[in-house]
């Protein structure tokens, strides 16, 4: 590798100005698509192939039942009538129905009106709701959100105590909320890089190159994204993810670049200095980069909108993170040569061998007690690690907007009012041979209602027979014949029945995140009796989720670890040293879910109390995994240098901790500003994913690279460089080229 990179060096210098060129076309190319971006971003990304969609599909076909539902909420003060609650929701009705809103297949209200299904039981309690059902899927609902809420807005400023919730409204907030997220992040996140760069390098143009090569990379990866986004879903919280990935990734190799620039800047010309950083510096990005770009690639196993869709956006990010770093950021600094060290603000310390820093002193002691200090870092990473046994894990929903948003709070009292036990519901559609009414197929379709209900964990079930007053088969068909009866029988058996299709609607006695419930809506899918079988609702969905997660994460991880290892043995000729980085990560990430439990399910440091998302932990150690490989790489590819120089371990591990530390520190410290500033957002899963972050960073950046790393690396002495022969042999001949 160091023949080509030595070649791309030189040939970046030679063609400076055309690089940068080139760079500044595609960037102005695709700053205008990242702007839009965020109109073609699409809901949570939870969707997989299965049942839950399947019967979604048949809901909306065979029954009028549609998942594009808007609700208006409306809830009666103690000095309102029933009569003024009732006169709200028909100005309502008539404002909206006045609108032009496409795909409006559907009104209900509690109250009668001009083509509306009314249903008694949307009001209670003084609250009462109407629901907007659309035949058009929520990504399609933009228009007639705008719509909606314009027609709200003008109610609410005529007294009307109307609130705005439902799917679309929902998925609408989130994409809205994680824009305004993202730009609270920006404000708090890049002026607090900036002054670390500076503290960092000491001078506004070297501070400054990191950051701008940061955004670079993201502003490309965004505008990219947007041609992805006309061609597939992407969801809300992508946004995010590539903004906290991307700058943090694009600052960190534009750090290591730049400060080993300036290193070599002092005793070689520019030209010279370009090549060798290129050669060194480029090196270590590279298999930094790939380790990261493998532990995203570890996500596409898994069969889930919002894991390929982070997947694809991460890799893309870290692609243009690496290119810039090796094309455009040597490009500028051979324009820049000697100039890079003007305007400086602060005086850089020279590393001198007999330098008393406090990493310096730190590392030496450490490896005087390398026992003493490796059991205590490990004791407080298995503490941190205790509370994983607790962790509950969900699939993000309205509780993941901010607490001030109204869909969310119209969203919790539709909840309290009108499902208040909270239990699951399943949806059974039962496919049979024939049409359901002829007398067979009715008698299966009894059998299976009275199968139903005889089991434990069914609280009640609603069918054709239960919606007709619990009648039998025989009974349904005498009255069919009777005109009196007929009307009655008719109106129930178009709600529950769809040719050869019958819907039956089982309320469980336990929640949707249940493991009992998880399991009976997975035991009833089958065929018995001659039905076929299909389960939908929530229930469903979350087992789906939850199975595909489950059969997946197996393969991604082997993917990561084990390609992580292949890379990191390629990269230092050695079998130990990609080992301990693979368990130090671990230890790491453990300690990070531990704490994530403290610090969100505890309501710790004044956290909003909150389940874990259920994609935080698989995010947290596919991107992670990567960036602590990153510090790995920094440092020991420093100590393996001197040690090729050396051949004393201690030496070369207290000089490589000494010559990277303030480069290592300040890297993680940007990493940790830019993520935890995420800390300060609203939107639940953002908030969690870039807390979890910034914490197993700092983790890894003080105990591990501080203690841990040092500590064995003394204790382990030379076996540290064991490598099988093949391998020393072509380690020492790359050494000789």
């Amino acid at each position: 590798m160091g023949t080509w990179l030595n070649g791309l060096g030189s040939a970046v210098y030679a063609l400076r100005k055309w690089i940068i060129a080139l760079w500044i076309a595609v960037v102005l190319a695709l700053a205008g698509f990242a702007i839009q971006l965020p109109d073609v971003l699409k809901g949570n990304g939870f969707m997989v192939e299965g049942s839950y969609k399947q019967v979604n599909k048949l809901l909306k076909e065979h029954f009028n039942v549609y998942s594009s539902t808007v609700i208006l909420l409306f809830e009666q003060p103690d000095s309102m009538r029933d009569t003024a609650l009732a006169h709200h929701v028909e100005q309502a009705l008539d404002r909206l129905q006045a609108l032009e809103l496409s795909g409006l297949v559907q009104i209900a209200s509690p109250y009668p009106g001009d083509g509306v299904v009314v249903q008694p039981s949307m009001l209670k309690d003084g609250v009462a709701y109407m629901a907007f059902s659309f035949d058009l899927e929520q990504k399609n609902m933009k228009d007639n959100l705008k719509k909606i809420r314009s027609a709200v807005d003008v109610l609410k400023e005529a007294g009307s105590p109307v609130k705005l919730t439902g799917a679309p409204i929902v998925e609408d907030d989130l994409n809205t909320a994680s824009q305004e997220d993202l730009t609270r992040a920006e404000m708090i996140g890049l002026p607090v890089a900036l002054i670390v760069l500076l503290l960092a390098f000491g001078g506004l143009i070297a501070a400054a190159l990191p950051l701008v090569v940061g955004l670079i990379s993201v502003a490309s990866t965004l505008g990219v994204l947007y041609f992805w986004g006309l061609q597939m879903e992407l969801a809300v919280f992508l946004l995010n993810v590539v903004f906290m990935l991307g700058l943090a990734l694009g600052i960190d190799f534009a750090l290591l670049f730049v400060n080993r620039f300036r290193q070599e800047l002092g005793s070689h010309p520019v030209a010279e200095a370009v090549r060798i950083s290129v050669q060194t510096a480029g090196e270590s990005i590279i298999f930094s980069g790939i380790c990261v770009f493998i532990g995203l690639a570890g996500l596409l196993f898994i069969q889930i909108d919002i894991f390929r869709v982070v997947a694809l956006g991460g890799m893309t990010v870290v692609f243009f993170s690496i290119v810039s770093a090796l094309t455009l950021l040597p490009a500028l600094l051979s324009v820049l040569g000697h100039r890079i060290n003007r305007f400086m603000l602060l005086k850089p310390r020279a590393h001198a061998e007999g330098d008393a820093s406090l990493w310096l002193r730190f590392s030496r002691t450490v490896m005087k007690r390398p026992i003493f200090m490796m059991l205590a870092a490990l004791a407080i990473l298995l503490t941190a690690m205790l509370p994983v046994r607790s962790m509950e894990l969900r699939v993000p929903d309205t509780n993941s907007l901010p607490e001030h948003y109204e869909s969310r709070i119209a969203y919790d009292l539709y909840k309290r009012t009108f499902m208040p036990d909270d239990n699951a519901e399943a949806v059974l559609i039962a496919t049979a041979s024939r049409a359901v009414t002829e007398s067979q197929e009715l008698e299966r379709l009894y059998r299976l209602q009275k199968r139903l209900q005889q089991d434990s964990y069914v609280a009640r079930v609603e069918s054709l027979f239960t919606l007709a007053g619990n009648i039998t088969p025989q009974q349904w068909q005498a009255g069919m014949s009777n005109p009196v009866q007929a009307a009655g029988l008719k109106q129930a058996t178009a709600a529950m029945t769809s040719g050869n299709l019958a819907l039956l609607r089982v309320h469980l006695k336990g929640g949707n995140f249940d493991a009992q419930t998880k399991q009976w809506v997975k035991g009833w899918e089958r065929e018995q009796d001659g039905l076929n079988i299909k389960v939908g609702g929530y229930a469903k969905f979350n087992q789906e989720i939850f199975d595909e997660i489950a059969a997946k994460v197996g393969y991604s991880l082997t993917l990561i670890l084990g390609a992580t290892y292949l890379v990191l043995l390629a990269a230092f000729r050695s079998v130990l040293i990609p080992l301990k980085a693979i368990v130090m990560n671990a230890l790491s990430l453990g300690a990070t879910f531990g704490l994530l439990v403290w610090i969100f399910q505890d309501g710790l440091l004044g956290m909003e109390q909150s389940s874990i998302a259920l994609f935080i932990p698989i995010f947290i150690f596919s991107i992670v995994f990567g960036l602590s490989t990153d510090y790995e790489v920094f440092l020991i590819s420093r100590i393996q240098e001197i040690y090729r120089k050396t051949g004393d371990n201690d030496q070369a591990t207290v000089e490589g901790l000494a010559l990277t530390s303030k480069i290592i520190t300040s890297a993680a410290a940007i990493m940790i500003v830019i993520t935890g500033a995420f800390a300060f957002t609203g939107v639940m899963p953002v908030k969690q994913l870039g807390v979890g972050i910034a914490l197993a960073i700092f983790i890894d950046a003080t105990l591990v690279r501080m203690v841990l790393v040092p500590s064995m690396m003394k204790l382990l002495g030379r076996w540290n460089w064991w490598a099988p022969r093949f391998l020393q042999f072509r380690s020492a001949r790359r050494e000789t080229s």
